[in-house]
C-alpha cells in the first residue's frame, strides 16, 4: 500500500523538510529540533484548554488533541509536532478497562497476568478504522493546519504497554512483567504480538491520516538485560514497526535507559534512534556503526540550569550530533512540567542558529 496522494510527504509539503531530510540521514541548512512532551504541562495555554478535561478524554476529542498538538509549533517555532496522545489510547479504544490517574499514571481496572487473560484481549479483535476515527480525524486537521512542518506520530512499544497491563500500574522495576516474561514465555509472547498489533494499528491509522514520521516509544525497555530484550521485546517492537513499513515513513525507536540496547532497538525496523541523556550522542553514533541517524540529546534536567550552562550543554549536543550521519535535536526525554517556556524557545532558536 502506498501513502494518499494528498499526503504532506506525496504532495510536497513536508518532503524537504529539515526533519525529514535529517532523518533521512541528510544535513539540512537548518538543524531541526523538536522536544518529546512539548505539547504538555509546560505550557499555560496547554493548561488552559485542559482545565476539567481529563487526559483520556483530551486525547479522544479531536478538536482539542489538534490544538494542544499545534500549540507548541506556534510557541517554539519547532521543526515538527508530535501528535498529542498517550500510549495507552490504542489499549482503551481496543476495549481495556485504563484510566490515566492524576500523580499516579495509567491504572488498569484488571491486571493481566495469565493466558486466559491475554485470551480474553485477543477475543475482542483487532482495532477497527471506526474505533480510530477520532485518532484520524484529529491527525487530519492537525497537518492541515502544519502547512510545510511535519507531525511525527506515536505509539507505545510493546513492551511498555505489556508491562503496564501486567503491573495494573506503573511500576519501578516492573517485576511481575518480567516475571511472566520467563515463567510463561508463550503467554509473554501471545500478550507482547497482541500489543504490538493494537498499537501498530494506532501508528498506521496516524500515518495515513497525514503523519510524516512515526516514533515507537519504549519507556520501560531500558528495565532489560540485553539479552532479554532481544529474546522478548525485539519481536514485537519489529512487529509494531512493521506496521508502517510499506508506507514508507521514516521510523523513530525510542527509550530510556536504553544505552545497551541501541544496536538491537536500530535492527528491529528503526530508521532513525532516539537517545536518552545517559549517553553521549558520539559514543551513540560509535555503537551504531555511524550509519544510523540520531536524535537526541539535551539533559532535561539542565532546562532549570543557568542560560549559560545550558547554552554549553546545547552546543555540546550539537557537536557531538553532528559526527552521526543525521541528527535532529531533542530532549533526551520529556519536558518536565515546571520548565519555562521561553527557556524552550530560547534553545531553539540557539539550534536554529548554530
Amino acid at each position: 500500500m502506498s501513502l494518499p496522494v494528498t499526503h504532506p510527504l506525496v504532495d510536497g509539503r513536508t518532503s524537504n523538510s529539515p526533519l525529514v531530510a535529517a532523518y533521512s540521514g541528510e544535513s539540512p541548512a537548518r538543524l531541526p529540533v523538536w522536544f518529546m512532551r512539548q505539547a504538555g504541562r509546560s505550557l499555560p495555554e496547554y493548561r488552559a484548554l485542559r482545565e476539567g478535561v481529563g487526559m483520556l478524554e483530551s486525547c479522544l476529542r479531536p478538536e482539542l488533541a489538534s490544538e494542544i498538538t499545534l500549540q507548541p509549533v506556534r510557541r517554539h517555532d519547532v521543526d515538527a509536532a508530535i501528535f498529542f496522545s498517550d500510549i495507552v489510547v490504542p489499549l482503551l479504544l481496543a476495549g481495556v478497562d485504563v484510566d490515566i490517574v492524576p500523580g499516579v499514571g495509567p491504572v488498569m481496572g484488571t491486571a493481566v497476568r495469565t493466558a486466559d487473560d491475554v485470551a480474553r484481549l485477543r477475543d475482542a479483535g483487532p482495532l477497527t478504522a471506526e474505533a480510530l476515527e477520532p485518532v484520524s480525524q484529529a491527525v487530519a486537521m492537525t497537518v492541515a493546519a502544519l502547512g510545510s512542518t511535519p507531525l511525527i506520530g506515536f505509539a507505545g512499544a510493546p513492551f511498555t504497554l505489556a508491562a503496564y497491563l501486567v503491573e495494573g500500574r506503573p511500576s519501578r522495576d516492573h517485576l511481575a512483567a518480567r516475571t511472566l516474561m520467563h515463567a510463561d514465555p508463550e503467554t509473554w509472547r501471545d500478550l507482547t504480538e497482541w500489543a504490538a498489533d493494537v498499537t501498530g494499528a494506532f501508528l498506521r491509522a496516524q500515518v495515513l491520516a497525514g503523519a510524516s514520521a512515526a516514533q515507537l516509544f519504549d519507556s520501560w525497555a531500558g528495565s532489560l538485560s540485553l539479552a532479554d530484550y532481544v529474546a522478548h521485546a525485539a519481536p514485537s517492537s519489529g512487529r509494531a514497526l512493521a506496521s508502517v513499513a510499506d508506507l514508507g515513513v521514516r521510523r523513530v525507536h525510542f527509550g530510556t535507559g536504553t544505552s545497551e540496547l541501541l544496536t538491537a532497538m536500530r535492527d528491529v525496523g528503526a530508521d532513525v534512534i532516539g537517545v536518552d541523556y545517559r549517553l553521549p550522542l558520539d559514543e551513540a553514533n560509535r555503537r551504531l556503526g555511524g550509519r544510523t541517524p540520531l536524535q537526541g540529546n539535551i539533559d532535561p534536567a539542565l532546562l532549570g540550569a543557568p542560560w549559560p550552562v545550558l547554552e554549553a550543554h546545547v552546543r555540546d549536543v550539537i557537536a557531538r550530533g553532528s559526527e552521526a550521519p543525521g541528527h535532529v535535536v531533542n530532549l533526551g526525554h520529556g519536558v518536565p512540567p515546571d520548565t519555562d517556556p521561553e527557556v524552550l524557545t530560547r534553545v531553539v532558536r540557539l539550534v536554529h542558529e548554530a
